[in-house]
């Protein structure tokens, strides 16, 4: 990187800083509590707070919510090096991220490398302001790690399709104004070549969802239930046919979304200052259990492992390298430290950790969080899929 280069970031550094001191609501500086303190956006969203509704308008306004898309789409066109600038200074003052769901995590990278000009222009900005929220109609009962088997099928007429089928464990499915879908669309081609991609308004006639109570109590996921649904011809991403593709580089994004926070990240909060707000400090100032300390410490430095393995893999994307199979990694090695993580945290907090209510433990959060955490190794792709994508792609191992 030249000098001038340098001068023009540390630049753009100052100007970041002093708009986000400005800008960000005091309120905005804390880290988000739980799911519903996260901002999803969309067309039903209610803001907790006006804190909340400023901060997502301001940054929308900058085209911030989505830095990297063009601005035509709502983004700001930055830079990765810029992008990465602005990551750091919003971390620095403790900034949520202002609005985050499936369409800038997924559909977005999708449709501004497959979608047409026209599905760009109607979606990208609508998303990048929080005007609408996606889900992802992928698994079905009989097609999940083999995701290619899947049966619910799109019959082409003369302006638009039918769908009939089911899809499952679809996140927020019914909070969502719309899902971007994978149905089959030549049943007598070979499973991968008869798949096309569709995006669809879940207030169409003939969609229904119903949520699916998980161990936890919680029920982020959904069946979704289609009944001749009418799907414009024009809401076709891609070429007919042709979706497994769109459906490959859209997984590679959603594995490195989840494994560089997987859901149930522990929100901020510092599992040091836990254990030792719970068990005390011994005569150094230190945890007093040393096992655990050691635990801590172990997850710790893995972490930081992690965090470099993630720098690594964006390093080479900014590069031109693409980020491919190398999203197994990351999808897998930050979900299974995930896990580790909610395993201490129970440790930490012990007899408390397993109150299933009460005001105490804000309605058993800790139990609650420690069980969701467990489906992070299956959703997105299981972790023995994840461990075989490594092996055959990232390794070149041979195979048996």
């Amino acid at each position: 990187m030249t000098e001038e280069i340098m001068a023009e970031l540390e630049a753009w550094r100052m100007d970041v800083r002093d708009w986000l001191a400005a800008n960000c609501p005091d309120a905005m500086r804390e880290p988000v509590r739980s799911a519903d303190d996260h901002v999803w956006g969309g067309r039903r969203w209610v803001f907790s707070s006006e804190a909340q509704r400023l901060w997502l308008e301001r940054m929308a306004a900058k085209g911030w919510t989505a830095p990297e898309w063009p601005v035509e789409y709502g983004g700001a066109g930055l830079s990765p090096e810029a992008h990465a600038v602005l990551r750091e200074e919003m971390a620095r003052i403790g900034a949520r991220t202002p609005v985050s769901n499936f369409g800038f995590w997924m559909l977005g990278p999708a449709l501004l490398k497959f979608g047409s000009e026209a599905q760009k222009r109607r979606h990208l900005p609508a998303i990048a302001r929080g005007e609408i929220r996606w889900c992802q109609g992928y698994s079905e009962p009989g097609a999940g790690s083999d995701l290619a088997s899947l049966q619910t099928r799109a019959e082409a007429h003369d302006d638009h399709f039918v769908v009939n089928g089911r899809k499952i464990w679809t996140s927020y499915a019914d909070r969502a104004d719309c899902m971007f879908c994978l149905v089959r669309t030549d049943p007598d081609a070979r499973k991968q070549a008869g798949i096309s991609f569709l995006l669809l308004d879940m207030e169409s006639e003939g969609v229904s969802t119903r949520p699916i109570q998980l161990i936890s109590g919680e029920s982020p996921f959904c069946e979704t239930f289609f009944d001749d649904v009418s799907v414009p011809q024009e809401n076709l991403v891609g070429e007919l046919n042709q979706g497994w593709t769109i459906a490959k580089y859209l997984l590679t994004h959603e594995r490195e979304n989840i494994g560089g926070e997987p859901p149930g990240l522990l929100k901020g909060r510092d599992l040091g200052a836990m254990a030792l707000a719970a068990i005390g400090a011994d005569a150094e100032g230190r945890i007093d259990e040393p096992s655990l300390r050691h635990d801590i410490a172990g997850l710790e430095i893995d972490a930081m492992a992690f965090r470099a393995l993630v720098d690594d893999v964006r390093a080479r994307a900014e590069a031109g390298q693409g980020v491919g199979a190398r999203s197994a990694m990351l999808k897998y090695y930050g979900t299974e430290l995930n896990k580790r993580r909610y395993d201490l945290m129970m440790d930490v907090m012990g007899a408390e950790a397993l109150e299933w209510e009460g005001e105490r433990t804000h309605g058993g959060q800790y139990a609650r969080e420690w069980l969701r955490s467990k489906g992070n190794s299956i959703e997105g792709g299981t972790s023995e899929i994840m461990l075989d994508i490594v092996a055959a792609h990232v390794l070149e191992l041979p195979r048996g």
